[in-house]
């Protein structure tokens, strides 16, 4: 691999973004995944990544990879020499054998073991990485998101509480009109109940003072 130099970084994204100046083009989701004729399917399909090539990610990908690159022809002088064969009209194999030939005119290794070692190792950097931020991530869901499900079930449950409260406040309301409706019928019952003992009342008091009256008048007529 060769050493470190001034650029190295922009190359590594020229080898991947075919314009490092302009900003990451955003890539959707949606996308369908052309599949070579003669793929071989896997016992599990691996998973088409969602979400979009973020310039942020990419520029950090390609600092992982200059920090990894070490000295002598490597992978990446070798992608260096292919990407150069864009443009010359050659089909796929013929631009990875033009670019092997070029590769080693230029003090590379004789044997593609290198290039796959190498490419390999890139890998291996590659996904050390991602077991590091998918840590990260499941890190900051805890305390993030796991904050907000926690407020979440303490709403859920405050609701819950206040739902049960209404549910015996409602039930509080029913008993009450029920009760209501007995006591005007009640209070009808016993209105009617006492005006009727009341003109039972009135009708035989006036039947004594008609009596004592009749008779009070009978004495002061006959006896003298």
């Amino acid at each position: 691999m060769a050493e470190s130099e001034p650029g190295i970084g922009k190359k590594i994204l020229s080898f991947f973004i075919k314009d490092a100046d302009e900003p990451a083009q955003a890539v959707p989701a949606n996308i369908p995944v052309t599949k070579p004729e003669n793929a071989v399917k896997s016992q599990a399909e691996v998973p088409v990544p969602t979400g979009e090539v973020n310039k942020k990610f990419i520029e950090h990908f390609a600092a992982l990879l200059e920090k990894a690159n070490m000295p002598g022809p490597d992978y990446f002088e070798y992608k260096q020499a292919l990407q150069s064969m864009d443009g010359l009209g050659l089909g796929v194999e013929k631009q990875f054998q033009a670019a092997w030939a070029s590769f080693k005119a230029m003090g590379g290794a004789k044997e593609t073991t290198v290039l796959k070692t190498s490419a390999e190792q890139y890998l291996t950097v590659l996904g050390r990485d991602r077991e590091s931020f998918l840590k990260d991530v499941e890190k900051t869901i805890r305390d993030r998101v796991g904050a907000l499900q926690e407020e979440q079930k303490r709403l859920e449950q405050a609701n819950a509480a206040f739902l049960s409260q209404i549910a015996d406040l409602q039930r509080k309301i029913d008993e009450n009109k029920s009760r209501l409706g007995q006591i005007a019928g009640d209070v009808t019952e016993q209105t009617a109940r006492i005006q009727s003992n009341r003109e039972s009342y009135d009708m035989t008091y006036a039947r004594f003072e008609e009596q004592i009256k009749s008779d009070l008048n009978k004495i002061n007529q006959y006896l003298h």
